[in-house]
């Protein structure tokens, strides 16, 4: 296992980390969080070179996917730099990327219930106005049991400051562009970040930064 403890932060720069092989020739990737070598709970940012192609496989509790660089493909559709995708549980694909790309993927997350195919073009979808100076692209809302699941995209402009918080059910970020920061460090384009039910931080931007989030969704323990 690697940092299945859901209790812990955890914090991981994917930019200095090595790109380590897949079962597949050509897939490459680097893991952040796993439940064992190839199945279950898994988050990771994974290279597709190009040309390369992974065997179908089904996904017992869903995939999400985030296109982080390149187009991203399976036999629905190409999905470019941007695209938010979620694949139900029990679905399956055979993904491959003609010219490369580079995603971030989390497997077998979903409650069994969350069923909703999703396909979002994030650089043509709308933002909205959130707290303060930020805007938010809402991606996906679940709520199952005492658990109120939210995804989104914030934009944050220079300077702009949020609002002491608590995070009820965690908060996870992936920093898309630019640099987050907080109380406890900064976190550049690139950064990985896991932070367990009930912490709290006071984030900022110094410059233009977009980061993918996503609060609620972690073990209320």
């Amino acid at each position: 296992m690697l940092n299945m403890d859901l209790s812990q932060k955890v914090v991981i720069n994917t930019t200095t980390m090595d790109w380590l092989p897949s079962p597949s020739g050509g897939v490459l990737r680097k893991p952040l969080e796993r439940e064992s070598a190839e199945s279950g709970h898994t988050t990771s940012v994974v290279e597709y070179i190009a040309a390369a192609n992974f065997p179908i496989h089904p996904h017992p509790l869903g995939e999400e996917i985030f296109v982080l660089e390149g187009i991203f493909s399976d036999e629905t559709g190409n999905f470019p730099a941007g695209s938010y995708i979620r694949n139900p549980p029990k679905s399956h694909h055979a993904p491959f990327s003609h010219e490369g790309c580079k995603i971030l993927v989390k497997l077998n997350q979903f409650d069994e219930s969350d069923s909703q195919q999703v396909n979002i073009d994030t650089q043509t979808a709308k933002w909205l106005q959130g707290i303060g100076g930020l805007k938010v692209m809402p991606l996906h809302d679940f709520k199952h049991g005492a658990r109120h699941e939210h995804t989104a995209l914030v934009k944050w402009p220079a300077g702009e400051t949020f609002q002491y918080h608590q995070h009820v059910g965690g908060e996870e970020i992936f920093v898309i562009s630019g640099e987050l920061h907080d109380e406890y460090g900064h976190y550049p384009a690139g950064t990985w970040l896991r932070s367990p039910h009930q912490s709290v931080h006071r984030p900022y931007a110094e410059e233009e930064t977009i980061i993918f989030v996503k609060t609620g969704h972690l073990p209320l323990v």
